[in-house]
């Protein structure tokens, strides 16, 4: 296992590569590691992520309770919490709020499951929580049981979180997120999305079960030809 220090340097690179990607704005968002047994690394409230240091980082307990740091833990703490309750297999999770996925919720879209074999083989899918308010303990109630199964989640008007093995791996899924989001908003602009076909999806869930990425039941069985999500303006009117 590498040294906390270490943790501390490898969680504020990534931090500061979430703001300088816009995935993030001003003291927005918040990124967390785990550094042992009971102990975990987070950003403090009120942080910039695009200046933080790797000292910046409180080491808190399971509880939430500070143990080290010169500031107060994320009020997000309990989100980031909840997802290593649930899975002992992640080692950093990162609360973000990117741009296209956030307007999805507001303009009452999903993201298509059905439609990018990057998602697919990545996500399965992105399931959206139920709205919770900001800086509330909210946040982990919403976000427990899928977290249990997903690796990306969309929070409601909120953002996003999403886990993996590193700091790195969760930013790679925050990005592929963004860019699945941003594309299918996209591809709203030109038309309708298309789903793939029922026999390429059911190749894609077996293959990323096959690359170890994830189960083939995360894929959703409703993914097949049908109705396209309806087409938005820019200005988020549907039509």
């Amino acid at each position: 296992m590498i040294s906390e220090w270490q943790l501390r340097r490898e969680l504020a690179d990534i931090a500061r590569r979430v703001y300088d990607r816009g995935l993030v704005a001003g003291t927005d968002g918040n990124v967390s590691a785990r550094a042992g047994p009971d102990r975990f690394l987070v950003s403090p409230s009120g942080s910039c992520l695009g200046m933080i240091d790797p000292g910046d980082f409180v080491l808190i307990d399971g509880a939430g309770r500070p143990i080290l740091g010169r500031g107060k833990p994320s009020s997000e703490r309990w989100m980031h919490l909840a997802a290593y309750a649930e899975r002992p297999d992640i080692g950093a999770a990162i609360h973000a709020h990117p741009p296209t996925t956030i307007a999805f919720t507001v303009a009452g879209l999903t993201i298509d499951p059905c439609a990018l074999p990057e998602v697919i083989l990545a996500f399965g899918q992105v399931p959206v929580t139920a709205y919770a308010t900001p800086a509330t303990v909210e946040g982990a109630t919403v976000v427990r049981e899928l977290i249990r199964r997903y690796d990306a989640l969309v929070l409601d008007r909120h953002g996003s979180i999403t886990v993996g093995k590193s700091a790195a791996d969760a930013f790679f899924k925050l990005e592929k997120l963004e860019h699945g989001s941003h594309v299918l908003f996209m591809a709203h602009q030109l038309g309708q999305t298309r789903a793939l076909p029922p026999e390429e999806i059911a190749k894609l869930a077996a293959l990323r079960e096959q690359m170890g990425i994830g189960r083939a039941s995360d894929v959703p069985p409703t993914c097949m030809p049908g109705t396209p999500l309806p087409r938005i303006t820019p200005t988020g009117e549907r039509y």
